[in-house]
């Protein structure tokens, strides 16, 4: 059973930086993709990031030049670098995979994941 623990949210004023971790165990196969979504108060899910076995990135508009999306394939640890953050960016971060091919098109899609985090608070203050 694949599990995935995030670590490294926390509160930051605006401007500043944070790096998401998202540690996953009980993988038996090589990984498709996998993405880190955001969910603010009030507000859907929405795709912010995501990263394939080859390292082919995908972002969403609003986290291009200011997040970066990495993996350690050998540590099986994915990463998201988030800079420049803005209160707008306040949210509860998962990090998801998904098993299958995955089109480029829908890697920012919640429903081509299976298997999610618990999610990790980020709070960005004005």
């Amino acid at each position: 059973q694949v599990q995935l623990v995030e670590s490294g949210g926390g509160s930051v004023q605006a401007g500043g930086s944070l790096r998401l971790s998202c540690a996953a165990s009980g993988l038996h196969y090589n990984w498709h993709c996998m993405g880190w979504f955001r969910q603010a108060p009030g507000k859907g899910r929405e795709g912010v990031a995501s990263i394939d076995g080859d390292g082919r990135t995908s972002y969403a508009d609003s986290a291009k030049g200011r997040f970066t999306i990495s993996q350690d394939n050998t540590k099986k640890i994915l990463y998201l670098q988030m800079n420049s953050l803005m209160p707008e960016d306040t949210a509860m971060y998962y990090c998801a995979l998904s098993p299958g091919y995955t089109p480029i098109d829908q890697r920012l899609s919640e429903n081509q994941y299976r298997s999610w985090g618990q999610g990790i608070q980020v709070t960005v203050s004005s």
